[in-house]
Parts: structure tokens; C-alpha cells; sequence
């Protein structure tokens, strides 16, 4: 399972890329107005793609296909290797077939069951992005549906990468790779979190303080 880290923040993005595992980014509006206002979007987006250098979601805010369809052209004229992230509504559908028919590459958001999956994979969409923290939000098995998406995938090799999206916590990450997730795409916060174990951290201050010991006993 590819990790990506679901962020707008450079600095988070350009740390977790320095460390050699993030083979992608995702943003979305309510990500980027986090970030300082007065930011160049453009730019940002631009920076955020040059950190990584791999997949890059960008996301439209349109709500009818037409808009969706001339939003994506700008952001395409920003950088040619962007993928339009398009949401889960009737004319986002429209959209992504429409940019599928054209070989640009498409994650469908806001999927939060597996017809839903099934459908915009029906669409032309290259990546499906399941939301399962939502779903735990409203107490329902959010891996649940990653797991009866990646089994419809299964049984009939469907080509749409599917992403777990809306991650949580480090559990959350677990499940999703054993359940069948072709990428992780998860918060700064939880990626740091997945990698600190108080075990490592004690096992390596032992390491150091016996060889220091080791050092002393030579000198």
C-alpha cells in the first residue's frame, strides 16, 4: 500500500517527503484555507507538487460539470501531471468520463460506500477515494467499506486505485492495508504518529549509551 500524506501545509509536506516514503499528495478546499491567505494558490500548489514530485490530487470546487470540466483545464495548464479531484455528485460523473474520454487522470472523493466506489470506477475514475474516518464519525465500520470495496476489485479486477481516505489514526492505517488498500492517503500528524514506537526510542538510547560505554573502556 502506497502512503500519501493528505495536507496543503509545505512544511508537513516537504518533511514527510524528505523522509523517503510519501509517494504522493492530496489537498482539498478545506485544506488549503488553512494555510496563510494570502498564499498564491497557484504557487502553493506548485511548491506542494515539486516537493513530492508523484501524485498530485488537486481538487475542483464547481458543482456542475462544465465548471468542473474548465476548472480542471486551468489547473492542468499549472502543471500537465495534476489529477482533477472531482466529487461524488451526478455532474462530477459527467466530468470524470468526460476527462477519462481524454486520458487525464481523475480521483473521485466523498465515496463513502462501496456501489459508490463501483459506480465512479464505472465513470472512468483512476483513483477512489472511500472516506472511512467519516464513517466512524457516525458510528458506522468505516474499514468495512474499504474491505467490500477492495473485494469487488477482487473479484473483478477493476483497475481504479482505490484510496483509503479520511484516516484518523495509526489503526486506521493497519486495517486499511490489510483490507486491501492500494494507497493510504493520511494526515501529517498521523504518519509521525505511525512512526514513533516508545520500544525504538528506548532500544536506540540503549544501543548508543553501551556503545559510548564501549568507547569510554578504549580510551
Amino acid at each position: 500500500m502506497q502512503l500519501y500524506v493528505d495536507s496543503a501545509n509545505l512544511t508537513e509536506i516537504r518533511h514527510a517527503a524528505a523522509m523517503g516514503f510519501i509517494s504522493g499528495v492530496t489537498t482539498n478546499p478545506s485544506l488549503l484555507a488553512k494555510e496563510d491567505p494570502s498564499l498564491d494558490i497557484k504557487s502553493l500548489l506548485l511548491d506542494i507538487h515539486a516537493s513530492v514530485g508523484g501524485h498530485t490530487s488537486v481538487e475542483v470546487v464547481s458543482t456542475d460539470t462544465d465548471g468542473m470540466l474548465r476548472e480542471a483545464d486551468e489547473i492542468l495548464t499549472w502543471f500537465p501531471e495534476a489529477t482533477i479531484k472531482i466529487p461524488f455528485i451526478p455532474a462530477g460523473l459527467a466530468a470524470v468520463r468526460n476527462l477519462a474520454n481524454r486520458g487525464i487522470p481523475t480521483n473521485v472523493t466523498l465515496l463513502f460506500t462501496a456501489n459508490q466506489a463501483l459506480i465512479a470506477a464505472n465513470a472512468g475514475a483512476t483513483y477512489v477515494s472511500v472516506f472511512l474516518g467519516r464513517l466512524d464519525d457516525i458510528s458506522t465500520d468505516g474499514v468495512q467499506a474499504v474491505r467490500d470495496t477492495a473485494e469487488i476489485w477482487d473479484v473483478h479486477g477493476l483497475e481504479s486505485q482505490i484510496i483509503a481516505a479520511s484516516i484518523r489514526h495509526p489503526i486506521h492505517l493497519l486495517e486499511c492495508a490489510k483490507a486491501g488498500a492500494h494507497i493510504a492517503t493520511t494526515p501529517y500528524k498521523v504518519l509521525m504518529q505511525s512512526i514513533k514506537h516508545p520500544l525504538t526510542d528506548a532500544g536506540l538510547a540503549a544501543f548508543l549509551k553501551d556503545h559510548e560505554a564501549m568507547m569510554a573502556k578504549k580510551s
